[in-house]
């Protein structure tokens, strides 16, 4: 299968992103399961579940607050309750919930006082509607919760129980609008990675890295920049999972993990590279690192499982962890859609012993990690794929097959100094150098 790339807008003129085709399906999907299941009704407070059921979203500032909350009841169409005027928007500008659109909030994480009686309010409202539908009895399933709203649902007679296991399993494979979306994230980080490879050079710092990450995304469109972590030098072992203002320097190696959403589509994106020049150690382990994800992608396909994948990884003892937990996300993978973290999860700290089967229309990341044999440096190389019925297509284009070497920016007149490959260093440059900006060769 080949996956179509577009740009960032919608057009007349051929079919890109279907959104109401996208919306549909999305809801099709988990009323689909809801009617196959035990509960009666699911209530999401999960930012992500309720732009799956509603298709609405009110800004990355409301993505932690559990402050607005969707209710889907069986054999009917979800309610929602949200923030402020943002329900008086929704009644206006999308159609397809029309008066189910209401003004209604939770406890904002409880920062709202409680004798306010806000999670109260949140659980009569979800109690009313339930009995207008005959369903206070059956059990409801919840996504995430405050506790003081579990509680004010429990003393309202309503069995509350995990409702996430099934907005997962409705999520884990992708339609084939929410594959395009994904595969449009993907692009833009593509051209990140780019500006990055020109850009990274002795003296920039980590931050200098993540700000021009940020610019060049929501230039293109982004709609939110989730994380960018930039991880360099002795940082790099052990990795940190995050940025800091350290400055680079000839020999670096480092490596950035790109996640940003578009429409609502995420990305989780490594690449490793470095700076100036590389050793024979940073070498080694960046071709470890790779031929384990070689191996990976090689195995992945509709049928097989999370631990038929992970049973062939480095145990966490051959690369200096204690046990698997200690190690826990270096050799892994998981699916990515409305969040960067979905069903399934690769690890060997449960795989092995609790595998989830491989669908075609799955989108998952596998990522890798390998210590350099000097001590300080690693690398870390992750690439997304889309699930075929052979096999997979990988959605993550910026080169990533070999080790490649940032920061050289020099020419002379008889042409570009030799690449890392020519010359196990670039210091020899001549006094004479014409600065080129964006001239320097890839290895």
């Amino acid at each position: 299968m080949a996956l179509k790339s577009f740009g960032t807008m919608n057009v007349d003129w051929e079919e890109r992103v279907n959104f109401e085709r996208l919306r549909t399906e999305r809801l099709s999907r988990i009323k689909g399961l809801l009617k196959e299941s035990e509960l009666g009704a699911l209530l999401t407070f999960d930012m992500n579940n309720i732009r799956y059921l509603t298709a609405t979203i009110i800004g990355t500032w409301a993505q932690d607050k559990l402050v607005r909350f969707a209710l889907l009841p069986q054999d009917d169409e979800p309610i929602l309750w949200d923030f402020g005027s943002a329900a008086r928007h929704h009644q206006l500008y999308c159609p397809w919930l029309g008066d189910r659109s209401r003004a209604g909030i939770s406890t904002l994480r409880g920062a709202t006082p409680p004798e306010a009686g806000l999670a109260e309010d949140v659980a009569k409202k979800v109690r009313v509607e339930l009995e207008q539908r005959g369903l206070q009895n059956e059990p409801i399933g919840v996504d995430v919760v405050e506790p003081v709203v579990l509680f004010a649902l429990q003393r309202e007679g309503l069995n509350v129980v995990d409702g996430q296991q099934l907005m997962l399993l409705a999520r884990k494979v992708k339609t084939p609008d929410e594959i395009v979306l994904l595969n449009t994230a993907c692009a833009m980080v593509d051209a990140a990675y780019d500006e990055l490879y020109m850009y990274l050079r002795a003296g920039v710092r980590e931050n200098d890295g993540v700000a021009l990450v940020n610019k060049v995304l929501y230039e293109l469109g982004s709609e939110h920049v989730e994380g960018v972590n930039a991880i360099s030098g002795e940082r790099t072992n052990p990795h940190p999972h995050n940025y800091s203002d350290r400055i680079l320097r000839p020999g670096d190696q480092v490596y950035f993990d790109i996640l940003h959403s578009y429409m609502g589509y995420r990305t989780c994106y490594y690449r490793t590279l470095a700076i100036g020049s590389a050793s024979s150690a940073q070498k080694d382990a960046y071709k470890r690192c790779r031929e384990i994800l070689d191996q990976s992608i090689d195995r992945m396909k509709p049928g097989v499982t999370t631990r038929d994948i992970a049973m062939h990884w480095p145990k966490a003892e051959e690369f200096g962890f204690a046990n698997e937990e200690a190690a826990f996300a270096l050799q892994y993978g998981h699916g990515v859609g409305l969040s960067i973290w979905e069903t399934p999860i690769f690890s060997r700290l449960f795989s092995l012993e609790h595998p989830q089967e491989i669908q075609e229309g799955m989108v998952i990341a596998l990522e890798t990690f390998w210590p350099a044999s000097d001590g300080r440096s690693a690398a870390r190389i992750e690439e997304e794929v889309v699930v075929t019925k052979d096999g997979v297509e990988v959605i993550t284009r910026f080169p990533a097959e070999e080790l490649m070497v940032a920061g050289l920016r020099y020419f002379t007149a008889s042409g570009p100094l030799p690449t890392e490959r020519e010359s196990q260093s670039h210091l020899n440059r001549p006094s004479s150098g014409i600065p080129a900006g964006i001239a320097g060769a890839h290895p």
